[in-house]
């Protein structure tokens, strides 16, 4: 599978892998990104049967042009060599590495994955859940600047950060707001998107639509699911308005013209815009186009 052009990442789903309903039920929904999980929702004595699972899975086909991410054990498990080589044999767009706590361990992944002779377009994303994570963000994620490692996305895993620094993970995330937007300045910096962590409460829509809105308000590319419900009001928080996609191309438009050519700013509608909120409204047209191409396509 290869992957080019640019795709929304709003929405990325976890199915466990021992789950062949999932699995099956992933091919009809609405999600931009599919993570066929093989750690925390597999128990042990599950892990085989499910590598195999998603190896039946993907080569069967009919995913569409969902974005297809295996997340495997942690790389200090005795699971991550046979979770690897199954990831090598299903061919998805990408895998997801849990607990990664500095750049070391994206690079022994990448030592893993040359071993297993990986296609070259296999991507990596990278779960920061550990107090690690969040202090060496700026160079985990940097390694997205490394071709040789292949990093595209983080993923943030807010209930093990909890966890691990007894913070309290209440509605609003007060508590989590600084690390939250250390790992999206990281992102940015190393060139790479980042998504949400899960909302757990998955019957409280009104309280997962806030908690959307405020990831988008972050700055951050889309959010990681656990439920099918909660894809539509994802998608909506993490999609670009209407008026948003106009006033971006009306901008790059009056930019273009040749009395502008020469201009660092301009007057729209009474207000003075700068060439980079023209920049910045480049990606939401991009973004925007490859929503409306991926509903066309569906």
């Amino acid at each position: 599978m290869t992957q080019t052009a640019l795709k929304p990442r709003r929405s990325a789903l976890y199915m466990p892998g021992s789950n062949a309903r999932a699995l099956e039920k992933a091919r009809s929904l609405d999600v931009d990104c599919v993570i066929f999980d093989l750690e925390d929702a597999v128990a042990p004595d599950q892990k085989a049967p499910a590598r195999q699972a998603i190896i039946d899975a993907l080569s069967a086909g009919g995913y569409g042009d969902r974005e297809l991410i295996i997340r495997t054990n942690g790389l200090d498990t005795p699971y991550v060599d046979d979770d690897l080589k199954a990831v090598v044999a299903a061919r998805p767009h990408g895998v997801l590495l849990p607990k990664v706590n500095t750049p070391g361990d994206l690079q022994r992944l990448a030592h893993k994955l040359a071993a297993l002779d990986a296609p070259r377009d296999l991507k990596v994303w990278a779960m920061m859940e550990t107090p690690l994570a969040i202090l060496n963000a700026q160079a985990i994620a940097a390694c997205g600047r490394d071709p040789e490692v292949r990093l595209s996305c983080l993923v943030l895993g807010t209930n093990d950060i909890a966890k691990e620094t007894r913070a309290a993970l209440k509605p609003g995330r007060a508590v989590m707001l600084p690390w939250l937007m250390t790992c999206v300045a990281a992102a940015r910096a190393g060139g790479v998107d980042i998504l949400d962590g899960v909302y757990n409460a998955f019957q409280d829509m009104d309280g997962f639509a806030e908690e959307c809105v405020q990831g988008a308000d972050m700055g951050m590319d889309g959010k990681t699911l656990i439920h099918p419900k909660q894809i539509e009001p994802c998608h909506k928080a993490f999609s670009p308005s209407e008026e948003e996609v106009a006033w971006a191309r009306k901008i790059n438009d009056l930019f273009a013209l040749p009395e502008n050519a020469d201009k660092g700013a301009i007057q729209v509608d009474g207000k003075m815009v700068e060439r980079l909120h023209a920049d910045m409204g480049l990606r939401v047209i991009a973004i925007a186009d490859a929503i409306a191409a991926r509903a066309t396509e569906a």
